[in-house]
C-alpha cells in the first residue's frame, strides 16, 4: 500500500497523479475491507474493518486535497470516523442501515466505544504511510536531480 501513496505533492507537484494514486489506494482499501469481512469474523473483522475505514478516509482526503499534510489528512479522517461513530447514538444510522447495505457499511448502526480507538489506529497508519512516502518521493526526486546534474 505504501507504493500507492508513493508521492505527495508539494508546491508545483503533480496533483492529478497524486489524486489518481490516492483513488486507487482508496479502491484497494475498500477491497481489503470487503475481503476482511469475507475471510475473518469476530473482533478481527470488526476492528480491522474500523481501522481500514479510517485508512480509506485518509486516502479520500488526499483525493480531495492532494497537498494536504499527512497529519491533517489523518486528522480529517479521524474526525469524520468519530463523527460517524457518535452519530450512531442518534439511531439514524441504524434506521438507514436497515434499509441499505451501503448505509450499513458506511454508517454502521450501533455505537461501540472501542471503535474509536481502532479509528485512531487507522488514522495513525495512514499518517505514517503518507509521511514515509512523502520522504521517499522527495529522496527519489533529489536522486534524479543529482543524476541529471551529474553531482
Amino acid at each position: 500500500m505504501a507504493y500507492l501513496f508513493g508521492f505527495m505533492t508539494r508546491a508545483g507537484g503533480d496533483t492529478a497523479r497524486t489524486r489518481l494514486t490516492a483513488a486507487v489506494a482508496a479502491l484497494l482499501t475498500v477491497g481489503a475491507g470487503l475481503g476482511l469481512r469475507a475471510m475473518a469474523s469476530g473482533d478481527v473483522a470488526k476492528y480491522g474493518g474500523n481501522a481500514l475505514y479510517t485508512l480509506l478516509l485518509v486516502a479520500l482526503a488526499v483525493v480531495v486535497a492532494p497537498r494536504l499534510a499527512p497529519s491533517w489528512a489523518a486528522a480529517v479522517a479521524l474526525a469524520v470516523s468519530w463523527a460517524v461513530e457518535f452519530s450512531q447514538l442518534t439511531g439514524l444510522p441504524a434506521e438507514l442501515s436497515r434499509r441499505s447495505t451501503v448505509a450499513r457499511l458506511v454508517l454502521g448502526s450501533t455505537f461501540n466505544a472501542p471503535d474509536l480507538l481502532w479509528y485512531a489506529v487507522g488514522a495513525a497508519v495512514g499518517r505514517l504511510v503518507l509521511r514515509r512516502c512523502a520522504r521517499g518521493a522527495s529522496g527519489v526526486r533529489a536522486d534524479a536531480a543529482h543524476r541529471t546534474l551529474g553531482t
